[in-house]
């Protein structure tokens, strides 16, 4: 398969999980001011474009726009129960699992239309 169509996958894994890391983390440390965990989750996010940016010049080579956003939005939601798993320990329920599967149908969709 081609590096195109491969590494913007592979990046935006990576960014989500960074992203969904900069949304949620600070959740742990409940007491911290505010202002420590914006910077620390805009530090994260920093990061995260380092990931982001490339996906999405490298992927516009072999996917849509629209396959690419589809690919970044059910990559966010596979991060998001990543880090609430380990993070909060919150495993997914079987409501969860089928909720996803639908979005995953509908992204399914978009890789099919032309």
């Amino acid at each position: 398969m081609e590096r195109a169509m491969i590494l913007p996958v592979l990046l935006l894994a990576g960014s989500n999980i960074l992203m969904n890391l900069a949304w949620y983390a600070h959740l742990k440390v409940p007491n911290k001011a505010l202002w420590v965990v914006v910077l620390g989750s805009w530090g994260i996010a920093f990061f995260e474009y380092w990931l982001a940016i490339p996906a999405n010049r490298i992927g516009a080579r072999a996917y849509s726009l629209a396959q690419l956003k589809t690919m970044q939005e059910v990559l966010s939601l596979a991060a998001f129960v990543l880090v609430a798993w380990w993070l909060f320990g919150q495993r997914p329920t079987w409501h969860h699992l089928v909720g996803f599967a639908l979005i995953a149908a509908g992204a399914a969709l978009i890789f099919r239309s032309k």
